[in-house]
């Protein structure tokens, strides 16, 4: 009887210590997986919150350089633009045309005249010299210049000469007569007083090819410049009145600049051209001369200063994001409208 209680008693502490075994190893089991789910979520959080960091950061050194470009951008800008106050010593002002005259070229209005006005506001400056080289372009960009050359003159009481290189025609010339003198090369090309409108007609071509052009407007006269339609006779006229009158505003612009020294020819306004020794013979231009020359013999400040304007990379770069927002706006605008 005692040995089968003894017995029982150690097969009870068996089963006890198996089922304590089998808790004990389930526990570490449940521990073991409850670990690994918070290290895995602990990974996961800290691999976002340093994405999260690292994506700030480059968002903030993004915006910081954007600022920093821009501030050295309008740094430029500013201080291209602004001119000198300070009294300089005696000298001969300078300002460059050259090449096309025109509205987003060098030599445009804008430029070209606040360069005349930095110079004639120079006190040291004892006369403006236009360097010239040009063969002309836009009526209406020569037509400001020229109105400003004679509004420097009366306002500052300083001579502006005129020094032609290579060519001074139309437009070109157009601004030269409203200065005071006129200086050229003997081979230098002058003259050219005309107006012209040019273009293609392919109407022709396009009865040819079978090609019906459809263009609808409203105005019988809004498309009369197409080179794709015919032109009627009435709209001929019509642009060879306005040529006309512009070709009357140029005459009468040299006419007033060059007074009793231009002799005055048929062929003079016809829209030829001439050499420069032709053009001094003719009283289109008064002597020969180089800038050099005409600094040191003339004005008698050898000293040249050159106040020609020149876009700066800055400046550059702001035109052209100014231009690129432009022509998104534009393609806004026609995407939604189709009158024009």
């Amino acid at each position: 009887m005692s040995s089968e209680n003894t017995e029982s008693s150690s097969t009870d502490r068996n089963v006890m210590s198996g089922n304590a075994a089998s808790a004990a190893a389930s526990a570490h089991h449940q521990n073991t997986g409850s670990n690994w789910e918070r290290q895995v979520l602990t990974d996961l959080v800290t691999g976002n919150l340093k994405e999260q960091r690292v994506a700030r950061r480059w968002k903030v050194g993004l915006r910081l350089g954007w600022l920093c470009f821009w501030v050295v951008v309008m740094w430029q800008v500013l201080a291209h633009n602004q001119t000198s106050s300070t009294i300089s010593s005696p000298h001969t002002a300078m300002v460059n045309i050259k090449g096309e005259i025109a509205d987003g070229a060098d030599a445009n209005a804008e430029s070209v005249v606040a360069s005349m006005r930095a110079a004639m506001e120079d006190t040291g400056s004892q006369a403006l010299i236009l360097l010239i080289n040009s063969p002309g372009g836009s009526p209406v960009q020569a037509g400001i210049i020229s109105d400003e050359i004679v509004r420097l003159k009366e306002l500052h009481q300083k001579p502006i000469y005129a020094v032609v290189e290579e060519s001074c025609a139309s437009a070109a010339y157009y601004i030269a007569a409203s200065t005071d003198k006129i200086y050229v090369n003997k081979a230098s090309i002058v003259g050219s007083i005309g107006v012209l409108m040019d273009g293609f007609g392919f109407t022709g071509l396009m009865d040819k090819l079978g090609v019906e052009r459809r263009l609808m407007t409203a105005g019988e006269n809004k498309g009369f410049l197409d080179p794709f339609s015919p032109q009627t006779e009435a709209q001929r006229k019509h642009a060879q009145s306005m040529l006309n009158h512009i070709h009357s505003q140029f005459i009468a612009v040299v006419k007033q600049g060059r007074g009793d020294r231009l002799k005055e020819t048929p062929d003079m306004f016809s829209g030829l051209f001439w050499t420069g020794q032709q053009a001094v013979e003719l009283g289109l231009a008064d002597d020969f001369g180089s800038i050099d020359q005409v600094a040191r013999d003339v004005v008698k400040a050898q000293e040249l200063v050159d106040y020609s304007r020149h876009d700066n990379v800055a400046e550059r770069l702001v035109k052209r994001f100014g231009a690129a927002i432009g022509e998104g706006a534009w393609k806004a605008m026609r995407s939604t409208a189709v009158i024009r």
